[in-house]
């Protein structure tokens, strides 16, 4: 029999705990070293953090190696995992968030929040529910072995819809007229977290596969990357949480009760895509990409939102940031179910 290798079984075995210790090692050294948390958030294009989107490449890189164009061009003999994505993030996603933010902080949470703070924090999660990921959701789908030709499709129309919608959806659910889009993070996000890995990893799989063949990609050279993209996601933890370390520890009681509707949104939302492409017969590596997508959120762009239409110290930037603190630990005990739950789905 041979065995697994005792070290990538182990850290993947105690993921979860691996989780908990990046969070905290993250908030502590944030407040033991507040300056190297300030000095790596100066390192900014277009409201994007340059340390997090290398750490993303790092995640995503081996994902777009396996991209094949000739899967790309035969997508559109299974368009139904696209049509998934697109009513779920933007037909049902963004008015499920204001329904539940709602719920929870004009009702359930009244006692803590008042109206007029609940109506400030409702903005900022109406501004996650509107922008469906970019950058992330190639790591879940990496993470579910989802299919990686169908998922940079599902997330470059994704990216072309915000262009759209995501203006008149604000607009229409705030009651707010003038909504400023910086459309230069979505651009940069966009050229950043799909272009260049997508372009850098095409070109790798072509070179491997010219110079040693198919077999050797596929059974020796990918395997190299093994591990890779969990670490890459303990280190963006610790990056996150040391730059919110300050308002964490500032705001635990709020923190608290805003993560919990934006956890119940992503349940609810990935819950709904998951269901419907189990219901419409699709393969487990649509399903489960789809389902990200969906619950996931395009955070530098809701934040960069948030601060332009409130200001970087309002309550609605803080809702944003708190979507940003839940949303990989979350992610990740999504990812643990739907691998969990494979055999629902055919594979075909």
């Amino acid at each position: 029999m041979t065995q697994a290798k005792p070290g990538i079984s182990s850290f993947q075995s105690h993921l979860s705990w691996w989780v908990l210790g990046c969070m905290v090692i993250g908030v502590a050294l944030g407040t033991a070293v507040p300056a190297l948390p300030e000095a790596l958030g100066k390192l900014q294009l277009a409201g994007i953090s340059l340390p997090i989107a290398v750490l993303i490449w790092v995640m995503i890189y081996p994902m777009m190696i396996k991209v094949d164009f000739n899967s790309i061009r035969a997508i559109g003999e299974n368009p139904r995992g696209l049509f998934v994505t697109w009513v779920v993030n933007w037909l049902i996603k963004p008015f499920t968030m204001y329904g539940f933010s709602c719920l929870f902080l004009y009702g359930l949470f009244r006692i803590w929040i008042a109206p007029d703070l609940a109506t400030q924090y409702l903005a900022g999660m109406v501004l996650l529910g509107a922008a469906p990921c970019t950058a992330m959701v190639f790591v879940w789908s990496t993470l579910t072995h989802g299919n990686p030709a169908y998922t940079v499709v599902q997330v470059a129309t994704n990216d072309l819809i915000i262009l759209v919608a995501f203006v008149p959806i604000v607009s229409f659910l705030l009651g707010v007229s003038q909504v400023f889009v910086p459309y230069s993070t979505l651009f940069v996000s966009i050229f950043l977290f799909v272009v260049i890995p997508l372009v850098f990893g095409v070109a790798t799989r072509a070179y491997v596969t010219r110079r040693y063949g198919q077999q050797y990609l596929e059974e020796t050279f990918l395997p190299k990357f093994d591990g890779i993209t969990t670490l890459g996601l303990l280190l963006t933890l610790v990056l996150i949480f040391s730059s919110q370390a300050g308002v964490i520890l500032a705001n635990p009681v709020h923190i608290v009760l805003l993560a919990v509707p934006l956890v119940v949104q992503t349940l609810f939302i990935f819950g709904l895509a998951y269901a419907l492409c189990w219901f419409l017969r699709l393969p487990f590596a649509i399903a489960a990409p789809a389902g990200m997508i969906g619950a996931s959120n395009f955070f530098e762009l809701a934040v960069a939102v948030a601060v332009a239409l409130f200001g970087t110290t309002s309550p609605a930037a803080l809702a944003t940031t708190v979507g940003v603190l839940t949303e990989v630990p979350v992610m990740l005990l999504l990812v643990r179910f739907a691998n969990a739950t494979k055999g629902w789905f055919s594979h075909d």
